[in-house]
């Protein structure tokens, strides 16, 4: 059977790489396999088939057979042991492999969308101008250990891994933001990221839905 996963009808990210399914189709891409995409409104995502699915009501999910996964990192992680391309075969590589990736969601990630919602949602309060520079500090104390770990290397631990996959991803949240200027050596990273074949092929493959989608 092939794999499905669900992805916004109309993203918010307007077509720009931003939003989850993303990762995974870039690790489908990476890894070779063919995949269907079901897309889903913001009320389909809240109806009961979905929340079967995604108990948040969230995207994307995973299907393959019986098997249903939701949360990004999970299947990503699913991906990686299931076909290989995503996590090395040395079993400490791969364990440091699978540390960098619960680093990318749950210490990197988190400062970048904490500076990011209020851009959203309080832009137009009083406190705003005060508290970004505080956000900001937050993350920036996770780039300097980022950059230092990195260093002149292209990936964070030897080849590419799933971990460099989200980690990327997490990291393109600040594109425009003028965080990464000071921080050449992940922007030089991201530019790899972005530069690999598969990731291409899911850019373009996202963004055509809602190219297709704004026409």
């Amino acid at each position: 059977m092939t794999i499905t996963i669900t992805a916004f009808a109309q993203s918010p990210d307007r077509g720009r790489g931003l939003a989850r399914d993303m990762r995974v189709r870039w690790a489908l891409e990476e890894v070779g396999q063919p995949y269907a995409v079901r897309l889903l409104t913001f009320k389909d995502m809240k109806e009961p088939a979905h929340l079967a699915l995604q108990p948040f009501g969230q995207i994307p999910t995973y299907e393959d057979g019986d098997l249903a996964l939701f949360e990004t990192g999970g299947i990503v992680f699913h991906i990686a042991e299931r076909h290989a391309g995503l996590l090395p075969e040395d079993a400490d590589a791969r364990a440091r492999a699978i540390s960098w990736m619960f680093a990318a969601l749950n210490t990197i990630e988190p400062p970048i969308l904490d500076r990011e919602m209020p851009t959203y949602t309080e832009r137009d309060k009083p406190w705003y101008a005060e508290r970004l520079p505080i956000l900001e500090s937050r993350i920036r104390t996770r780039l300097d250990a980022l950059s230092r770990r990195l260093g002149d290397a292209d990936w964070l631990d030897g080849a590419f891994s799933a971990g460099d996959l989200l980690m990327v991803t997490v990291l393109r949240r600040l594109e425009g933001s003028g965080v990464l200027e000071d921080y050449p050596r992940l922007s030089a990273y991201i530019t790899r990221g972005k530069d690999r074949p598969a990731y291409t092929r899911a850019f373009d493959a996202q963004r055509a839905v809602f190219t297709a989608t704004s026409a």
